[in-house]
């Protein structure tokens, strides 16, 4: 997958895979940044490529507002989409508000030719019409956001500790919870892919519970598969090595390690 000009602000690039492989876009989750797929590509290596999605408002794009509206930041970031050379086949990761993303983004790739998607991962999120269950964060005080993110343990806590940090961190991380709180999804029988789509949960995640999980079967005509690791919510950085495992069998039988 070659990277215009005009789309490069929105992906990364952290291997190409090979000739014969295929490339996996990777979706971060709320408050998240594209570096976070970073180490996950190295156990992917060669044969999948792995590119991840940068949102305005973090690290290199930090002078850019962030988009609080989850069906606009789809339409852009497939519209960037359209502007690569599809020189090979397309998969989509997302965690958590990444899920969201990716599977909004498959949607709209499903209208093409070019980009269709071969497969949807969807990580660490309910199907769209579960209800949540915790209560919405992005119109609540400082304290109670960063009280979720300790509780999530996605987030290291020296910057959790860092006023700097925090302030710089808090906006952004509103933006997107209210991008995925105020999110509308599909109704009954709408917004329903052809691709496959494997949801990966943790075990010991209170956000996604097994019928929210399995809810994503009603988004796909083709087949559904559910695995889960051990673990919290952010289950794909503490077993990174079996998420990366999971991914690459399903794309193309290889194994990691």
């Amino acid at each position: 997958m070659t990277v215009s000009h005009a789309a490069g602000s929105w992906f990364r690039r952290f291997s190409t895979g090979t000739e014969d492989g295929m490339t996996l876009l990777c979706f971060p989750h709320a408050g998240g940044a594209a570096s976070t797929y970073f180490p996950m590509s190295k156990l992917l290596a060669p044969r999948i490529g792995v590119y991840a999605v940068q949102y305005p408002g973090r690290q290199d794009r930090r002078s850019e507002p962030p988009l609080d509206e989850l069906t606009q930041l789809a339409d852009r970031i497939t519209e960037a989409l359209t502007e690569l050379a599809p020189d090979r086949p397309l998969a989509l990761f997302g965690h958590s508000m990444g899920a969201l993303l990716a599977y909004e983004v498959a949607r709209r790739l499903e209208t093409t030719e070019r980009l269709r998607p071969i497969r949807l991962f969807v990580s660490g999120r309910r199907a769209p019409g579960h209800a949540a269950t915790r209560p919405d964060l992005h119109d609540q005080d400082d304290a109670t956001i960063l009280a979720e993110l300790r509780r999530l343990s996605g987030t290291d806590e020296a910057v959790l500790a860092d006023d700097d940090l925090v302030r710089m961190l808090l906006p952004t991380l509103r933006s997107d919870y209210k991008a995925v709180e105020c999110y509308v999804g599909p109704g009954p029988g709408e917004g329903v892919l052809s691709c496959p789509v494997s949801v990966f949960t943790g075990t010991e995640d209170t956000h996604v519970t097994r019928e929210g999980a399995e809810g994503w079967a009603a988004f796909t005509s083709g087949l559904c598969d559910v695995e889960s690791f051990p673990g919290g919510h952010f289950f794909v950085n503490s077993d990174r090595e079996a998420v990366a495992s999971a991914l690459a069998a399903r794309l193309d039988g290889a194994t990691v390690g």
